[in-house]
């Protein structure tokens, strides 16, 4: 009796911890509570995600360019609940290359598959190659990376280990670097998945009805073999599904869904996944801008041997996307969860959803008695502004509007140094304090331009009697941005001018923290965050 009470007491602990582990985001939930759920499924910019189900579980992968920790990993047991678990990939190869902020460079469309017990990720860097690791629990450890095949233009690679055990990698190609695009090949692997054995055979030429086909996703079924690729451009483009009993063709074509007239503009590049009930889904992204390329759920069906996306409303074969619909059937209801967006600091580690501008060292920024203790680090001396600044600790945009606000400690050692809260983009906005001779100084700075290598311009404010300081960003639709500050967490004053947030390279806006410094000491001064958090807009 007794250790039946007490299995029941661990069982009970164990459901309560779990439970105080999923988060709630106050600014944006896709389940509706009733059944249904509401696209954008992350109102995040989880860019050229895909996904896989292994058992009950769903994980899916995106893009992550120049921002450290790479390759962000989110799970899901429901296709509408999704939370992040962490990131592949630790430091960015070649590190010294990546330790100076790369925009747009990086980790672009990666692959994720499960083959013999193994997780597997393929991700193309445009300048170096593609690589592969994998690890034997998703959570890691992951393998480093190994170059499956190098040089420029190689992007977008997706794996597929054959019946017959041979393995085969589908890519395109960046016209930036290779000086070629539209066209998909398919390439001999050994079967470990490790490195290619040929040149390839190209088994898509898009340039007449499909300009700027990449991204392609390999699956099979029924005998025949699926390439799911996007064409037709980030923003404007179509889903596109070739199919052929030979897995280098020819493959025959269709558009299987588009935007239609609806207002998801360019659905397209994703995956297709299943439920153990039957039912097939298509995740993909939307470009919003500023707000980056958002992950959407579709529903998906197979007639006459092709995959229809989204709702056919003309029983065409072509789908439109939804924005809102039933949710999957995965035999049980899950609990509502998000991603993660405001942060307490009370763990022994940084939230997953911080990224650097490239990849970090050690000592700029440690978890310390329930805050966050960022220290100053010198911005480069090339630096016009804090377009190459390294140490801008960093997150997505995680709803259409919303309000941050962080509460911080400014300690300064020298002058010069720098805290505060910041919108960065190609244009960027920030609210700071920072050390002058006669004290600390409040002051609102912002850049046009600053991709372009534009100066800031300064706002000063008024001198700070005490080192505790709240900011607030309010953002609104359309991406306005307005900036406040309060002395006591009350009363917030706004200070500077609207900032209209835009993309940085190829991804959304992003909102965070920094601590900087002009000078190099041997020593250096700090900003202690006490929380961040995430509210709707009052």
């Amino acid at each position: 009796m007794r250790k039946g009470i007490i299995i029941v007491l661990l069982v009970a602990a164990f459901f309560t911890v779990n439970a105080q582990k999923r988060y709630i985001s106050r600014v944006w939930v896709a389940d509706n509570g009733n059944g249904t759920y509401k696209n954008p499924v992350i109102h995040a910019d989880y860019s050229d995600p895909d996904a896989i189900r292994v058992g009950d579980d769903y994980y899916l992968v995106s893009s992550s360019f120049n921002h450290i920790p790479g390759l962000p990993l989110l799970h899901s047991k429901d296709l509408v609940n999704w939370t992040i678990i962490g990131h592949a990939l630790k430091r960015q190869p070649p590190f010294e290359h990546f330790s100076k902020v790369q925009h747009g460079n990086g980790v672009w469309a990666p692959s994720i598959r499960y083959h013999k017990n193994e997780f597997y990720i393929y991700y193309p860097d445009p300048d170096f190659g593609i690589y592969m690791i994998k690890a034997k629990n998703i959570a890691g450890d992951w393998s480093e990376p190994v170059l499956v095949e190098g040089g420029k233009g190689l992007i977008d690679p997706c794996p597929l280990w054959d019946d017959d055990g041979k393995a085969y990698l589908v890519h395109a190609y960046a016209g930036s670097r290779a000086g070629i695009k539209s066209i998909l090949v398919v390439k001999k692997m050994n079967a470990e998945g490790t490195k290619t054995l040929d040149e390839g055979v190209m088994v898509y030429d898009g340039h007449d009805a499909d300009p700027t086909i990449e991204g392609p996703k390999i699956y099979k079924r029924n005998g025949w073999y699926y390439i799911f690729a996007p064409a037709g451009g980030v923003s404007t483009g179509w889903q596109l599904v070739l199919r052929s009993k030979n897995i280098y063709g020819p493959y025959e074509r269709r558009v299987v869904m588009d935007q239609g007239p609806t207002t998801i503009n360019g659905p397209h590049q994703g995956a297709w996944v299943d439920t153990k009930t039957g039912e097939n889904w298509f995740i993909h992204f939307q470009d919003k801008g500023a707000y980056g390329r958002v992950v959407h759920l579709q529903p998906m069906k197979w007639v006459n041997g092709w995959p229809v996306i989204g709702e056919d409303k003309e029983d065409k074969g072509k789908g439109e996307p939804v924005l809102q619909y039933k949710k999957p059937n995965v035999g049980k209801v899950y609990p509502v969860e998000t991603p993660p967006d405001s942060d307490e600091f009370d763990d022994n580690k940084i939230g997953p959803q911080w990224q650097w501008q490239a990849n970090s060292k050690p000592y700029w920024a440690f978890p310390s008695n329930g805050k966050l203790r960022l220290f100053s680090y010198p911005v480069p001396d090339s630096s016009k502004n804090y377009w190459d600044t390294p140490n801008l600790l960093l997150q997505k945009f995680p709803a259409e509007e919303f309000m941050a606000t962080a509460k911080l400690s400014f300690q300064p050692r020298s002058e010069g140094e720098k805290a505060g809260v910041i919108v960065f983009g190609s244009d960027y906005a920030y609210l700071s304090l920072t050390k002058k001779k006669d004290g600390n100084y409040i002051s609102f700075s912002t850049c046009r331009n600053a991709d372009k290598g534009e100066m800031e311009t300064v706002q000063d404010g008024e001198k700070m009697a005490n080192t505790d300081i709240y900011f607030r960003v309010i953002v609104l639709k359309g991406g306005v941005c307005e900036f406040r500050y309060s002395i006591d967490g009350v009363d917030y004053r706004s200070m500077g001018e609207k900032l209209i947030a835009k993309p940085g390279r190829w991804v959304g806006a992003k909102l965070g923290l920094f601590c900087t410094r002009t000078v190099t000491t041997n020593d250096s001064g700090f900003a202690d965050i006490d929380w961040f958090r995430m509210e709707p807009v009052h």
